[in-house]
């Protein structure tokens, strides 16, 4: 996999933004019975933000990643991978990048939350250090809250 660039989204990614959304959340449709969180985000509005990147490759967007900031942490609140880039490391890659910048923001954690259908991504999570932390039916989800501790950066002091 040929390195992604990871920037901020503008304005002229909303199209490419939103259509990846679509496109890798519609497999979970059935499975949750009902079009998941993420695909009724307004994500113009957190374009405008500065809380959605993008991971880009051959000027296509092959990734979106949006970051909350919190009082006691960063919220990892979507990350997606267009299908024809699902399986080759992207999603971890933006992964990393979100623990970074948490890091970087002087977060001692981060938390995400996704649908308890989605075990896939939950197991995922474990194995990159992601523990559940509680669950909650939340606007008629049910959602998996997951909290992972972040060690100092390189250069922090313990």
């Amino acid at each position: 996999m040929d390195a992604p660039a990871l920037r901020l989204a503008t304005p002229a990614d909303l199209a490419a933004v939103e259509a990846l959304v679509r496109a890798a959340y519609a497999p979970y449709i059935p499975r949750i019975g009902r079009p998941p969180g993420p695909m009724g985000d307004d994500y113009a509005a957190l374009i405008a933000a500065g809380q959605v990147h993008v991971a880009e490759r051959a000027g296509q967007v092959d990734g979106v990643l949006v970051l909350l900031p919190e009082a006691d942490g960063l919220l990892l609140d979507n990350v997606a991978v267009a299908p024809r880039a699902q399986g080759q490391g992207l999603g971890r890659v933006l992964l990393a990048f979100a623990e970074e910048t948490a890091r970087a923001a002087g977060h001692a954690a981060i938390r995400l939350y996704t649908n308890a259908a989605m075990a896939e991504n939950i197991a995922l999570y474990a194995r990159l250090g992601y523990a559940e932390t509680h669950r909650a039916d939340e606007a008629g989800f049910r959602r998996v809250y997951m909290s992972k501790r972040l060690p100092p950066s390189d250069g922090d002091t313990p």
